[in-house]
């Protein structure tokens, strides 16, 4: 989902944006032995610069993270499938993304940015190269941040929904406490990322109130991703434990776990994705719900 496009911007005026630092090339095996077909849902591929140019509308310049670095990653992880999301820096150029998904298109499914009036025809030539959904970014944006654009998202959705896709979200849900109320005449499945994207310090807010109703009612799912996003804590940072439990406790039955890798605009120290997995592992302490949000969730969200 987007607006039209802003004109690309190859090189970026390096005063203007951000510059992002590099993942942890030396991922540590994770702690515990993950079931087969587990899948990361939330990773980016980025560059290479001078054949990807960035959007001027942006935040941040991203490092290069390559589809090999990616699936390098999974393999140390012991995770066999990933989906990768188009980052906010290539507007609805999804070019990078789905190249990389070319490279491994039986492991790799992909969540796209598309203008609100695409064509069935074009829908149907993304589901065959292994797109599977649409995202709405209102946040990594300087324009039109915090902006819910809903006339185009019911017109998107009427055109994705005869392929099975789901819009997925990257939204602040604090700032919309009558979000089940505003969403839920869309005709497909909604994923929210990064647990709703609730900085901790708010704890409760009407607005994840209502993501989990729309999780209840099996409108929704949330990624349990990035928790350093939601906090200026240092890794393991405890204070998104209390969105995480209520998550698990409430709508076991609607959860998905990424990555979040390479970890762009990153305001902490860099993780280690194994460390990363760990917590993840920690939060559940249950090997049946482990199977879920990695093998059983994902296969039915994105067709593996």
């Amino acid at each position: 989902m987007s607006a039209p496009a802003p004109t690309p911007n190859a090189a970026g005026a390096a005063a203007s944006y951000a510059e992002c630092v590099p993942h942890d090339p030396a991922p540590r095996a994770p702690c515990v032995r993950l079931p087969a077909h587990a899948c990361d849902v939330h990773a980016h591929v980025c560059g290479p610069r001078d054949r990807f140019p960035l959007v001027a509308n942006r935040l941040y310049n991203p490092p290069e993270a390559s589809v090999s670095e990616y699936l390098h990653m999974l393999d140390t992880l012991g995770i066999e499938r990933g989906v990768l999301v188009q980052p906010s820096v290539y507007g609805t150029d999804n070019s990078a993304m789905l190249e990389a998904l070319g490279e491994a298109p039986t492991r790799l499914r992909a969540v796209a940015v598309l203008p609100f009036d695409i064509s069935s025809d074009e829908v149907g030539r993304l589901h065959a190269l292994g797109v599977r959904g649409v995202r709405c970014n209102i946040v990594d944006l300087k324009e039109g941040r915090g902006q819910l654009p809903l006339a185009g998202l019911r017109a998107l959705a009427d055109t994705i929904a005869p392929f099975g896709w789901h819009i997925e979200f990257l939204m602040h849900v604090n700032e919309f406490p009558d979000l089940d109320r505003q969403l839920r005449g869309l005709p497909v499945p909604m994923v929210f990322g990064h647990l709703g994207y609730v900085p901790a310090q708010l704890g409760t807010t009407d607005g994840f109130e209502a993501l989990l109703r729309l999780a209840r009612a099996g409108r929704a799912w949330v990624k349990l991703t990035a928790p350093y996003r939601l906090t200026a804590e240092p890794f393991p940072y405890p204070s998104t434990l209390a969105s995480a439990e209520r998550l698990l406790n409430e709508v076991p039955g609607r959860l998905l776990w990424g990555s979040d890798w390479p970890h762009v605009f990153i305001r902490s120290a860099m993780p280690n994705d194994g460390d990363l997995f760990n917590l993840f592992a920690d939060w559940l302490g249950d090997r049946a719900l482990l199977h879920n949000i990695l093998v059983d969730h994902p296969a039915q969200l994105y067709g593996f």
